[in-house]
């Protein structure tokens, strides 16, 4: 069951989260495309949105085994952390030069703050997720 959150927890953070600091970004004219793009994505043609919340829904499995038995501020800075540079670097090594997409410092940046911040929305909401203490 907290496996489920953990993804439901990394989806969440995505489109609360991920997309809050994009649209931040694009209001600021700082990136090109609005946040929340409906186009459809191959193969199966769901919103991009929608891939990308599943992948952030993934990637929150990792990060919250990662911050599970940490307490206090090392749980939320190593989600901060964690959260910012795991998903950055695959997608700077790996997805952007499967794309064709350029790498540059500014697209590292914007990485790692928007994937900071998703860092930051997984461990807030599997923190409200948290099983209450029996009375």
């Amino acid at each position: 069951m907290l496996w489920i959150k953990a993804f439901a927890a990394g989806f969440l953070a995505t489109l609360l989260c991920h997309q809050t600091v994009i649209g931040l970004f694009y209001l600021a004219g700082m990136v090109p495309n609005p946040p929340f793009n409906m186009s459809p994505v191959p193969p199966l043609g769901v919103p991009q949105v929608i891939s990308l919340a599943f992948w952030g829904g993934v990637w929150g499995l990792p990060l919250w085994w990662l911050i599970r038995a940490c307490k206090g501020i090392h749980y939320w800075l190593r989600a901060l952390v964690i959260g910012a540079i795991a998903p950055t670097a695959v997608a700077m090594l790996i997805v952007f030069p499967l794309k064709d997409m350029p790498v540059s410092a500014q697209t590292m940046i914007g990485g790692l703050i928007v994937n900071g911040a998703w860092g930051l929305g997984v461990a807030l909401l599997m923190w409200l997720m948290r099983k209450p203490a029996p009375r």
